[in-house]
């Protein structure tokens, strides 16, 4: 199996949707070394990259897809960057659903970018996460 431009548009929602609790935010907050007040009390808000912890649950979905054949253990990560609608804060119940936006073949290497939409379980628009991963074909 090869991915190739039929695969551009496939979406991967989120097993389930995702509470932002306070400590959540404040522990990650910590693991990353970064004590803004802002991600404490009880308006925290989440430090920009909590999203990309957010996305990760439809990532799985992407790279669990049995068509797509993809192995973790030949896979890099790229480039990724966030846009945001408005902050992450506690509170939100926050579903996340990646969709393969382009495809395109280096030699044994597969280029896939996919974006990720981050939005409250009502349908409010928080954040979007573009990303690019590597996946090598390729026999070792």
């Amino acid at each position: 199996m090869t991915i190739d431009a039929t695969m551009v548009g496939r979406s991967y929602a989120a097993a389930e949707s995702y509470q932002v609790g306070r400590e959540k935010i404040r522990e990650f907050a910590a693991a990353i070394g970064d004590d803004n007040p802002a991600y404490t009390g009880d308006d925290a808000v989440a430090p920009p990259t909590f999203a990309f912890m957010l996305g990760s649950r439809a990532l799985e979905q992407l790279l669990n897809d049995e068509e797509l054949g993809l192995r973790l253990d030949r896979i890099v990560h790229g480039a990724q960057k966030f846009s945001y609608t408005r902050p992450i804060k506690a509170g939100d119940d926050i579903a996340a659903t990646a969709t393969i936006t382009t495809v395109r073949k280096a030699g044994d290497v597969e280029v896939i970018m996919y974006e990720t939409a981050l939005t409250t379980v009502d349908g409010e628009p928080i954040a979007t996460s573009t990303s690019t991963i590597s996946h090598n074909r390729a026999d070792s």
